[in-house]
Protein backbone atom coordinates (compact mmCIF):
# COMPACT_ATOMS: atom_id res chain seq x y z
CA UNK A 1 0.00 0.00 0.00
CA UNK A 2 1.24 3.26 -0.76
CA UNK A 3 1.89 6.12 1.81
CA UNK A 4 -1.94 7.86 2.12
CA UNK A 5 -0.21 11.45 1.41
CA UNK A 6 -1.44 12.88 -2.18
CA UNK A 7 -1.71 16.29 -4.09
CA UNK A 8 -4.41 17.42 -5.94
CA UNK A 9 -4.36 20.26 -8.13
CA UNK A 10 -7.75 21.75 -9.36
CA UNK A 11 -7.76 22.54 -13.26
CA UNK A 12 -11.39 24.41 -12.41
CA UNK A 13 -9.68 26.73 -9.35
CA UNK A 14 -6.86 27.64 -12.56
CA UNK A 15 -9.84 28.45 -14.26
CA UNK A 16 -11.76 30.84 -11.57
CA UNK A 17 -8.05 32.38 -10.84
CA UNK A 18 -7.40 33.57 -14.29
CA UNK A 19 -10.87 34.97 -14.58
CA UNK A 20 -10.00 37.15 -12.24
CA UNK A 21 -6.77 38.09 -13.49
CA UNK A 22 -8.80 38.57 -16.68
CA UNK A 23 -11.12 41.45 -14.83
CA UNK A 24 -8.11 42.95 -13.03
CA UNK A 25 -6.05 43.21 -16.40
CA UNK A 26 -8.54 45.00 -18.47
CA UNK A 27 -7.07 45.23 -22.08
CA UNK A 28 -3.66 44.37 -21.29
CA UNK A 29 -2.47 41.18 -22.62
CA UNK A 30 -1.10 38.23 -20.16
CA UNK A 31 1.88 36.47 -19.56
CA UNK A 32 0.92 33.44 -16.97
CA UNK A 33 3.91 32.71 -14.96
CA UNK A 34 4.27 29.38 -14.84
CA UNK A 35 8.28 28.99 -13.99
CA UNK A 36 9.54 26.35 -11.09
CA UNK A 37 7.25 23.82 -12.52
CA UNK A 38 4.29 26.02 -12.32
CA UNK A 39 5.01 26.70 -8.83
CA UNK A 40 4.94 22.79 -7.99
CA UNK A 41 1.82 22.15 -9.49
CA UNK A 42 3.26 20.79 -12.91
CA UNK A 43 4.40 22.32 -15.68
CA UNK A 44 1.88 21.09 -18.75
CA UNK A 45 -0.68 20.72 -16.04
CA UNK A 46 -0.84 24.16 -15.72
CA UNK A 47 -0.42 25.09 -19.15
CA UNK A 48 -3.61 23.15 -20.11
CA UNK A 49 -5.82 24.89 -17.19
CA UNK A 50 -4.67 28.30 -18.23
CA UNK A 51 -5.13 28.32 -21.91
CA UNK A 52 -6.66 31.54 -21.84
CA UNK A 53 -3.48 33.41 -21.51
CA UNK A 54 -1.89 35.35 -24.48
CA UNK A 55 1.79 33.53 -23.56
CA UNK A 56 3.82 31.85 -20.58
CA UNK A 57 6.60 33.43 -18.56
CA UNK A 58 9.30 30.65 -17.88
CA UNK A 59 12.85 30.38 -16.40
CA UNK A 60 14.87 28.36 -18.81
CA UNK A 61 14.97 25.85 -21.81
CA UNK A 62 14.03 22.82 -20.09
CA UNK A 63 10.56 24.68 -19.34
CA UNK A 64 10.63 25.50 -22.59
CA UNK A 65 11.47 22.32 -24.33
CA UNK A 66 8.98 20.59 -22.36
CA UNK A 67 6.14 22.76 -23.25
CA UNK A 68 6.94 22.95 -27.15
CA UNK A 69 6.75 18.91 -26.91
CA UNK A 70 3.93 18.97 -24.59
CA UNK A 71 2.34 21.52 -28.05
CA UNK A 72 1.64 24.57 -26.00
CA UNK A 73 2.28 27.24 -29.42
CA UNK A 74 1.69 30.11 -27.47
CA UNK A 75 4.47 32.81 -26.75
CA UNK A 76 7.29 32.13 -24.13
CA UNK A 77 9.21 34.39 -22.15
CA UNK A 78 12.36 33.18 -20.84
CA UNK A 79 12.50 35.46 -17.40
CA UNK A 80 16.26 35.76 -17.29
CA UNK A 81 16.85 35.17 -21.00
CA UNK A 82 19.99 33.36 -21.63
CA UNK A 83 23.80 33.04 -20.74
CA UNK A 84 25.80 31.48 -24.04
CA UNK A 85 26.12 31.81 -26.74
CA UNK A 86 25.37 28.43 -28.04
CA UNK A 87 22.07 29.40 -26.20
CA UNK A 88 20.96 32.11 -28.82
CA UNK A 89 19.91 29.20 -31.48
CA UNK A 90 17.55 27.58 -29.20
CA UNK A 91 15.88 30.91 -28.97
CA UNK A 92 14.78 30.66 -32.44
CA UNK A 93 14.55 26.73 -32.00
CA UNK A 94 11.50 26.99 -29.22
CA UNK A 95 10.19 30.29 -30.64
CA UNK A 96 11.28 32.26 -27.21
CA UNK A 97 11.11 35.83 -26.16
CA UNK A 98 14.44 36.45 -24.24
CA UNK A 99 14.35 38.88 -21.76
CA UNK A 100 17.87 41.02 -21.88
CA UNK A 101 19.04 42.41 -18.60
CA UNK A 102 22.36 42.90 -19.29
CA UNK A 103 25.59 44.08 -21.91
CA UNK A 104 27.07 40.92 -22.16
CA UNK A 105 23.50 39.77 -23.58
CA UNK A 106 23.25 42.55 -25.90
CA UNK A 107 26.64 41.57 -27.13
CA UNK A 108 26.12 37.86 -27.33
CA UNK A 109 22.88 38.85 -29.72
CA UNK A 110 25.03 41.65 -31.57
CA UNK A 111 27.51 38.86 -32.82
CA UNK A 112 25.13 36.11 -33.46
CA UNK A 113 23.49 34.99 -36.67
CA UNK A 114 19.77 34.22 -35.65
CA UNK A 115 17.91 32.03 -38.43
CA UNK A 116 15.45 34.25 -38.60
CA UNK A 117 13.38 37.10 -36.34
CA UNK A 118 12.80 37.41 -32.58
CA UNK A 119 10.93 39.52 -30.25
CA UNK A 120 13.00 40.65 -26.87
CA UNK A 121 12.26 42.51 -23.71
CA UNK A 122 14.69 44.53 -22.17
CA UNK A 123 14.31 45.28 -18.26
CA UNK A 124 14.91 48.20 -16.78
CA UNK A 125 16.41 48.19 -13.27
CA UNK A 126 13.64 50.58 -11.15
CA UNK A 127 15.10 49.95 -8.08
CA UNK A 128 15.30 46.25 -7.26
CA UNK A 129 18.52 46.33 -8.10
CA UNK A 130 18.40 42.48 -8.95
CA UNK A 131 18.56 42.49 -12.85
CA UNK A 132 18.32 45.17 -15.32
CA UNK A 133 19.99 48.40 -16.86
CA UNK A 134 20.48 51.41 -15.11
CA UNK A 135 20.14 55.20 -16.55
CA UNK A 136 24.34 54.66 -17.63
CA UNK A 137 23.70 51.69 -19.70
CA UNK A 138 20.00 51.58 -20.52
CA UNK A 139 20.21 53.67 -23.93
CA UNK A 140 23.30 51.47 -25.29
CA UNK A 141 21.44 48.39 -24.80
CA UNK A 142 18.40 49.46 -26.22
CA UNK A 143 20.20 51.18 -29.31
CA UNK A 144 22.27 48.13 -29.83
CA UNK A 145 18.69 45.76 -29.80
CA UNK A 146 17.11 48.11 -32.03
CA UNK A 147 19.51 48.30 -34.98
CA UNK A 148 19.95 44.38 -34.81
CA UNK A 149 18.41 43.43 -37.95
CA UNK A 150 17.05 40.70 -36.28
CA UNK A 151 14.93 41.81 -33.18
CA UNK A 152 11.55 42.47 -34.59
CA UNK A 153 10.20 44.40 -31.52
CA UNK A 154 11.81 45.40 -28.43
CA UNK A 155 9.04 45.75 -24.94
CA UNK A 156 10.61 47.73 -21.52
CA UNK A 157 9.35 45.75 -18.38
CA UNK A 158 10.76 46.06 -14.92
CA UNK A 159 9.87 44.51 -11.82
CA UNK A 160 8.44 45.60 -8.25
CA UNK A 161 10.01 45.21 -4.87
CA UNK A 162 7.50 46.35 -2.48
CA UNK A 163 3.81 46.25 -4.49
CA UNK A 164 2.64 44.06 -1.33
CA UNK A 165 4.24 45.97 0.88
CA UNK A 166 4.02 49.36 2.06
CA UNK A 167 6.28 51.09 -0.58
CA UNK A 168 4.12 50.24 -3.20
CA UNK A 169 5.17 50.93 -6.77
CA UNK A 170 4.95 54.67 -6.97
CA UNK A 171 8.59 55.54 -6.48
CA UNK A 172 9.60 52.61 -8.94
CA UNK A 173 6.99 53.44 -11.82
CA UNK A 174 8.01 56.67 -11.50
CA UNK A 175 11.85 55.84 -11.97
CA UNK A 176 10.55 53.88 -14.61
CA UNK A 177 9.17 56.37 -16.30
CA UNK A 178 12.01 59.08 -16.34
CA UNK A 179 14.50 56.65 -17.73
CA UNK A 180 12.33 55.20 -20.54
CA UNK A 181 11.19 58.62 -21.31
CA UNK A 182 14.43 60.02 -22.32
CA UNK A 183 15.19 57.60 -25.07
CA UNK A 184 13.60 57.96 -28.85
CA UNK A 185 11.98 54.90 -29.58
CA UNK A 186 12.03 53.22 -25.55
CA UNK A 187 8.96 55.95 -24.55
CA UNK A 188 6.49 55.02 -27.46
CA UNK A 189 7.68 50.98 -26.70
CA UNK A 190 5.21 48.44 -25.25
CA UNK A 191 5.37 48.09 -21.47
CA UNK A 192 4.79 44.77 -19.39
CA UNK A 193 5.01 46.05 -15.22
CA UNK A 194 2.49 44.55 -13.48
CA UNK A 195 2.81 41.23 -10.87
CA UNK A 196 0.09 39.67 -8.88
CA UNK A 197 0.54 42.60 -6.34
CA UNK A 198 0.79 45.58 -8.76
CA UNK A 199 -1.99 43.81 -10.85
CA UNK A 200 -4.73 44.10 -8.20
CA UNK A 201 -3.76 46.81 -6.28
CA UNK A 202 -2.42 49.56 -8.34
CA UNK A 203 -4.12 49.23 -12.05
CA UNK A 204 -1.72 52.13 -13.51
CA UNK A 205 0.83 49.11 -13.94
CA UNK A 206 -1.16 47.56 -16.18
CA UNK A 207 0.09 48.57 -19.30
CA UNK A 208 0.84 46.25 -22.54
CA UNK A 209 1.19 43.21 -20.74
CA UNK A 210 0.81 42.12 -17.15
CA UNK A 211 3.00 38.75 -15.83
CA UNK A 212 1.27 37.64 -12.49
CA UNK A 213 1.77 34.29 -10.83
CA UNK A 214 0.93 33.51 -7.47
CA UNK A 215 -2.59 34.84 -7.29
CA UNK A 216 -3.08 31.91 -10.84
CA UNK A 217 -2.63 29.81 -7.80
CA UNK A 218 -5.49 30.75 -5.67
CA UNK A 219 -2.73 32.58 -2.87
CA UNK A 220 -2.70 35.80 -1.77
CA UNK A 221 0.65 38.16 -2.44
CA UNK A 222 -0.46 40.19 0.80
CA UNK A 223 -0.17 39.37 3.99
CA UNK A 224 -2.86 41.25 5.08
CA UNK A 225 -5.69 40.29 2.47
CA UNK A 226 -6.74 36.37 2.39
CA UNK A 227 -6.90 34.59 -1.13
CA UNK A 228 -10.85 34.14 -0.33
CA UNK A 229 -11.16 37.98 0.11
CA UNK A 230 -9.59 38.40 -3.83
CA UNK A 231 -11.99 36.17 -5.46
CA UNK A 232 -8.97 33.44 -5.73
CA UNK A 233 -9.08 29.35 -5.19
CA UNK A 234 -6.81 27.57 -4.10
CA UNK A 235 -5.41 25.17 -6.91
CA UNK A 236 -3.49 22.85 -4.75
CA UNK A 237 -4.64 20.77 -1.94
CA UNK A 238 -2.22 18.65 0.00
CA UNK A 239 -3.87 15.99 1.86
CA UNK A 240 -3.11 12.82 4.24
CA UNK A 241 -4.37 10.24 6.77
CA UNK A 242 -3.81 9.53 10.25
CA UNK A 243 -1.66 6.36 10.52
CA UNK A 244 -1.10 6.59 13.93
CA UNK A 245 -2.53 8.01 17.75
CA UNK A 246 -0.95 8.50 21.18
CA UNK A 247 -2.20 9.38 24.31
CA UNK A 248 -0.29 11.50 26.31
CA UNK A 249 -0.57 12.54 30.06
CA UNK A 250 0.26 15.74 31.44
CA UNK A 251 4.25 16.59 31.11
CA UNK A 252 4.73 13.78 28.59
CA UNK A 253 6.32 14.82 25.45
CA UNK A 254 6.68 14.25 22.02
CA UNK A 255 8.77 14.04 18.78
CA UNK A 256 12.38 15.26 18.07
CA UNK A 257 14.05 17.25 21.17
CA UNK A 258 11.18 16.81 23.08
CA UNK A 259 10.31 20.29 21.75
CA UNK A 260 6.42 19.76 23.06
CA UNK A 261 5.53 18.92 26.51
CA UNK A 262 1.99 18.28 27.58
CA UNK A 263 0.38 20.80 30.19
CA UNK A 264 -2.57 18.43 30.08
CA UNK A 265 -3.65 15.02 28.74
CA UNK A 266 -3.81 15.53 24.77
CA UNK A 267 -4.28 12.96 22.06
CA UNK A 268 -2.29 12.93 19.06
CA UNK A 269 -2.61 12.37 15.60
CA UNK A 270 0.51 11.09 13.96
CA UNK A 271 -0.08 11.91 10.15
CA UNK A 272 2.18 10.86 7.15
CA UNK A 273 3.44 13.74 6.05
CA UNK A 274 6.53 15.89 6.72
CA UNK A 275 9.61 17.73 5.50
CA UNK A 276 10.61 15.25 2.81
CA UNK A 277 6.93 15.43 1.06
CA UNK A 278 7.71 19.10 0.94
CA UNK A 279 5.93 20.30 4.81
CA UNK A 280 8.09 23.20 6.36
CA UNK A 281 10.63 22.01 8.92
CA UNK A 282 10.11 24.92 10.53
CA UNK A 283 7.12 24.62 11.44
CA UNK A 284 6.22 25.51 15.09
CA UNK A 285 3.92 23.92 17.14
CA UNK A 286 0.34 25.75 16.75
CA UNK A 287 0.54 25.65 12.39
CA UNK A 288 -2.85 25.33 11.59
CA UNK A 289 -3.93 21.98 9.88
CA UNK A 290 -7.57 20.37 9.07
CA UNK A 291 -8.49 16.83 10.16
CA UNK A 292 -11.51 15.46 9.08
CA UNK A 293 -12.33 19.11 8.07
CA UNK A 294 -12.12 20.66 11.71
CA UNK A 295 -9.48 23.25 12.44
CA UNK A 296 -6.79 22.04 15.46
CA UNK A 297 -2.66 22.38 15.34
CA UNK A 298 0.43 20.70 15.40
CA UNK A 299 2.58 19.40 18.00
CA UNK A 300 6.12 18.96 18.33
CA UNK A 301 8.55 19.04 15.64
CA UNK A 302 8.09 18.55 12.14
CA UNK A 303 10.05 15.51 11.18
CA UNK A 304 11.22 13.64 7.64
CA UNK A 305 7.99 11.36 7.30
CA UNK A 306 5.09 12.47 9.95
CA UNK A 307 3.93 15.42 11.64
CA UNK A 308 1.72 15.39 15.04
CA UNK A 309 -0.63 17.00 15.35
CA UNK A 310 -3.64 17.49 18.62
CA UNK A 311 -6.98 15.26 17.95
CA UNK A 312 -8.26 15.94 21.41
CA UNK A 313 -11.38 17.47 20.93
CA UNK A 314 -11.92 15.46 17.15
CA UNK A 315 -13.58 12.09 19.16
CA UNK A 316 -14.08 10.43 15.82
CA UNK A 317 -10.36 10.80 14.24
CA UNK A 318 -8.15 7.42 13.93
CA UNK A 319 -6.16 6.12 12.05
CA UNK A 320 -7.42 6.40 8.47
CA UNK A 321 -9.27 9.95 9.28
CA UNK A 322 -8.16 12.29 6.71
CA UNK A 323 -6.33 15.81 7.34
CA UNK A 324 -5.75 18.39 5.19
CA UNK A 325 -2.38 20.29 5.01
CA UNK A 326 -3.07 22.89 3.26
CA UNK A 327 -5.57 24.04 0.08
CA UNK A 328 -9.29 23.77 -0.19
CA UNK A 329 -10.62 24.57 3.51
CA UNK A 330 -6.80 26.06 4.63
CA UNK A 331 -5.16 28.69 2.86
CA UNK A 332 -1.08 27.72 1.83
CA UNK A 333 -0.97 31.78 3.12
CA UNK A 334 -2.25 30.94 6.52
CA UNK A 335 0.36 27.52 7.03
CA UNK A 336 2.98 29.92 5.44
CA UNK A 337 2.58 32.15 7.97
CA UNK A 338 2.72 30.33 10.70
CA UNK A 339 5.81 28.36 9.70
CA UNK A 340 7.17 31.91 8.82
CA UNK A 341 7.84 32.05 5.12
CA UNK A 342 5.07 32.02 2.59
CA UNK A 343 2.94 30.41 0.35
CA UNK A 344 5.57 30.42 -2.64
CA UNK A 345 7.94 28.49 -0.61
CA UNK A 346 5.79 25.91 0.44
CA UNK A 347 3.79 25.13 -3.09
CA UNK A 348 7.45 24.82 -4.77
CA UNK A 349 8.92 22.59 -2.32
CA UNK A 350 6.02 20.19 -3.17
CA UNK A 351 8.78 16.78 -3.29
CA UNK A 352 8.34 14.63 -6.40
CA UNK A 353 7.22 11.35 -3.91
CA UNK A 354 3.96 12.88 -3.37
CA UNK A 355 1.97 11.48 -6.45
CA UNK A 356 0.08 14.61 -7.74
CA UNK A 357 -3.91 13.61 -9.24
CA UNK A 358 -5.41 16.53 -11.29
CA UNK A 359 -9.28 17.20 -10.51
CA UNK A 360 -11.79 19.46 -11.87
Amino acid sequence: MPRPIRATVSSGAFVHNFQAVRRHAGAAKVWAVIKANAYGHGLERAARALAGADGFAILDFQEAARLRLAGVAKPLLMLEGFFKAADVALLHKYALTPVIHNAEQVEILRRSDLPGEIDVYIKVNSGMNRLGFTVDSLRLAYNALRMHPQVRSVTAMTHFADADGASGVKAQLEWFDELTQQIDGLSQAPRSLANSAALIRFPETRADWVRPGIMLYGCSPFSDSPAEALGLRPAMTLASEIIATQHLQPGERVGYGFSYEAAGEITIGVVACGYADGYPRHAPSGTPVLVNDKRTRTVGRVSMDMICVDISDIPEAYIGTPVTLWGEGLSADEVAASAGTVSYQLLCALAPRVPVAEVP
